[in-house]
């Protein structure tokens, strides 16, 4: 048990950044830990409190450490990727979950989305990529690796442009200018609470506006929103 979990020790200087990113490492392998937990101490808004050989060590680690972002490969034994993503979505932690992972199967890719990941990353990736993914999420985006995004975006587009007959005409309503605004919004990682400071209006307001929009575009929640933009290039405003 000794490889399973590699706790960081705080800094007793003093030295430390006055906040960080506290990140959790699950991946079966010993030597790709050790390695990428060397790659991310070279970032001074990270921190590595803990990792995990197994599914089973991520839920006892989370409830430990409540991390911000847990990095979780797909492939493990014992409790695999997507059944901890399933476990995660009925807990009470709020840390985001970016897979990392040197599978090919975009089935699992999709899946993991729809469990609740916030990002995908193929381990294939450039290093400076994965640490702008880390903070991306970390800020409440959603990060899609981009030989992932094809594959995602069919899964959860093809129900918005493909409407069967006389059963989603409510999809061809068009948004108002402050229905895009919050589209872009959403897709940006905003709350409720901070759209509704940014745009000068009331929280009730914006979800008010997000049932309408659901209710036209056909989409069930925030996720499928913010995909549904990216798809269209909604979410950078333009």
């Amino acid at each position: 048990m000794e490889d399973s979990v590699v706790l960081t020790q705080a800094s007793q200087n003093g030295d430390q950044p006055k906040s960080f990113i506290k990140i959790v490492i699950a991946d079966d392998h010993p030597i790709f830990r050790d390695g990428l937990r060397k790659l991310l101490s070279f970032e001074e808004d990270f921190k590595v409190v803990a990792e995990a050989r197994d599914g089973k060590e991520v839920l006892d680690i989370l409830e430990q450490h409540e991390p911000d972002i847990l990095l979780l490969d797909l492939k493990m034994p014992g409790l695999d990727g997507l059944t901890t993503l399933q476990r995660l979505q009925n807990s009470r932690f709020k840390t985001k979950v970016i897979v990392l992972t040197a599978s090919e199967d975009k089935n699992q890719f999709v899946q993991a989305m729809k469990f609740g990941t916030s990002g995908i990353v193929l381990k294939q990736t450039a290093t400076d990529l994965l640490i702008k993914s880390i903070r991306k999420v970390h800020s409440g985006e959603i990060w899609l690796d981009s030989h992932t995004t094809a594959a995602v975006m069919r899964q959860f587009s093809a129900p918005l442009d493909v409407a069967p007959s006389g059963t989603r005409d409510r999809e061809r309503s068009p948004l108002s200018q402050r229905e895009r605004e919050i589209v872009t919004l959403v897709a940006q990682g905003f709350k409720n609470k901070e759209m509704a400071e940014k745009m000068f209006i009331s929280e009730q307001t914006v979800k008010n506006h997000l049932h309408n929009i659901f209710d036209k575009l056909g989409v069930s929640d925030r996720l499928e929103l913010a995909l549904y933009a990216i798809h269209k290039n909604l979410h950078t405003g333009a």
